[in-house]
């Protein structure tokens, strides 16, 4: 959703942006054709792979900066670039990227077989293999439960520990062929495994976290008429999205019995029309994007509080 997302964030040569999520880069190649000399955009991710890609790509480029850092650390950034308040728009694509799903090494995918891994950051924290050695039954269950929305939780994750036992489950096949056995019914077009991965590879990198950190962030870094756009793939993370939109939009969590006029609630955010998904020729030329969703939000000239 490259054209929907830089018409919603009304890019202009003097502009201030940030890309919170590099990915491929896709993003960036385009905003930056878009920037003039005083124009600026700092990225943020936090696999190094990406992060080497882009200071390769951009190394002598003074208008371009990114850094490894999860999105959380979003308005840190900013900050330190003294630029809070001043952003002209934000861009989140969540979820995870081409290069990093089509490589069997990183683990995010059963299509091929490779590592158990599935850590956005390769430098730090416990790789999905390691988790699913340690983890209890019910953690196991509850991970999938609630971050695949997957109603036999309890039974894959009783195939997991049962089959642990026996070896280590250290391969994304094994763990496919583990919990497709435990699934007793199939979706059409989708395999069994889909949801345990992606709610073990949520889980480890505290996606939905990172999320509810980063958008009161990305409120408080734009500049009034900024825009903050998400582009979300599944339920939870638009879920998560439209409510916040929501509250922002209608002055966040006021006391009740404060005596407010309608024109004196804290709106910081303005909904801008209703999700956009991807066209039909987008989805055809990467079926990936078919379950994409962008929401948008223009920043007000409400002061933060």
């Amino acid at each position: 959703m490259v054209e929907e997302a830089l018409a919603a964030l009304r890019l202009r040569a003097d502009g201030v942006f940030v890309d919170a999520t590099y990915g491929r880069g896709g993003h960036v190649a385009e905003i930056m054709k878009h920037l003039g000399p005083t124009g600026r955009l700092l990225a943020l991710d936090r696999d190094p792979d990406a992060v080497r890609a882009a200071r390769a790509r951009y190394a002598v480029d003074p208008r371009f900066e990114i850094v490894k850092a999860p999105f959380s650390m979003l308005l840190q950034h900013v900050n330190r670039l003294g630029l809070a308040g001043q952003v002209d728009g934000i861009l989140f694509d969540l979820g995870v990227s081409s290069p990093q799903f089509d490589d069997p090494r990183r683990g995010f995918s059963f299509r091929h077989d490779g590592p158990l891994d599935m850590r956005m950051d390769t430098d730090s924290g416990v790789t999905a293999a390691q988790w699913i050695h340690a983890a209890p039954e019910t953690e196991i269950a509850r991970v999938i439960r609630e971050y695949g929305e997957e109603r036999f939780a309890k039974r894959i994750a009783r195939a997991i520990v049962r089959d642990r036992a026996q070896a280590p489950i250290a391969t994304t096949h094994r763990l496919a062929e583990i919990v497709a056995r435990a699934v007793p019914t199939r979706e059409f077009s989708k395999d069994p495994a889909t949801r345990s991965f992606q709610a073990i590879r949520i889980h480890l990198n505290r996606e939905l976290v990172e999320l509810r950190a980063a958008l009161p962030q990305a409120v408080r870094a734009l500049a009034p008429g900024g825009r903050l756009a998400v582009i979300s793939f599944h339920s939870l993370e638009d879920r998560l999205v439209k409510q916040f939109m929501r509250a922002e939009s209608q002055g966040g969590e006021i006391p009740a019995r404060l005596p407010l006029r309608d024109d004196q609630l804290p709106r910081r955010l303005k909904p801008i029309g209703r999700g956009t998904r991807p066209g039909g020729a987008e989805i055809q030329r990467n079926p990936r994007a078919r379950s994409a969703m962008m929401r948008v939000a223009e920043r007000t000239g409400v002061a933060n509080a």
